[in-house]
């Protein structure tokens, strides 16, 4: 078990984005401001084309802000530059998406080993900490399979694997069950939920299931550009 994190580890202000549609400008993010302490979780709810994966490419380093700053581990991303922002993305973050983005050439210890082959791991230590997090998911039986042999929530739960077997600090998830059946999804989400208590990693979800949210220890919404704190019973 990793040691336990303290005090907040991802951090927002005064973030804005506006896209041109033409000769119209369309703010996305007005202002959007929050912070996710270590081994917390946080969803952001929202309408599909409110912002969430604007916003978590933004908090990413994927995506670079009009305004405003993103921090993690009180470094700030976009004062850094290309090389050094891919080297923090690397140790500490995880990203799952709901497409799982595994490569289809290679199998499930392949793929969740090649976080930490990136790193500089050693090719031995990089396959024994994927295998240990591969059956941590379920998938001991699977380690050798490719993706296209893996059922829809076998390749999602690979996926939270690959996010998680660098132990991030931060693990961020867009819409990651959204392409899973009900029952399949409410799985991958315990799990996910289950790891971040385990592994005290911070893990902050983009979503449009409210019942899903309501599983993490916050919820905000993202409405019109602007994000708020829901309270119980919103």
């Amino acid at each position: 078990m990793s040691e336990q994190r303290i005090g907040a580890v991802l951090e927002a202000s005064g973030v804005q984005k506006t896209y041109r549609q033409g000769p119209r400008e369309v703010r996305v993010l007005e202002d959007v401001s929050l912070s996710l302490d270590a081994g917390k979780s946080l969803a952001i709810v929202g309408a599909s084309g409110a912002g969430k994966s604007t916003l978590l490419h933004i908090l990413g380093g994927l995506d670079r802000p009009d305004a405003g700053n993103v921090r993690i581990n009180d470094s700030d991303l976009w004062e850094m530059n290309p090389d050094q922002r891919s080297r923090l993305r690397n140790q500490s973050l995880g990203f799952v998406y709901q497409i799982h983005h595994l490569l289809p050439e290679f199998s499930a210890l392949e793929n969740v080993a090649m976080p930490l082959l990136i790193r500089g791991e050693k090719a031995a230590r990089a396959q024994q900490q994927a295998e240990s997090i591969l059956c941590r998911v379920g998938l001991s039986e699977r380690l050798n399979h490719k993706p296209g042999e893996l059922s829809g929530g076998e390749r999602q739960r690979a996926a939270v694997a690959r996010a998680l077997v660098g132990n991030p600090q931060v693990v961020l998830g867009d819409e990651p069950t959204g392409n899973l059946d009900e029952r399949t999804a409410d799985h991958v989400y315990g799990l996910m939920l289950e790891l971040n208590r385990e592994l005290h990693t911070s893990l902050l979800l983009v979503t449009h299931d409210r019942s899903l949210a309501a599983r993490m220890d916050r919820q905000m919404e993202l409405h019109m550009g602007c994000l708020r704190e829901l309270e119980s019973g919103d």
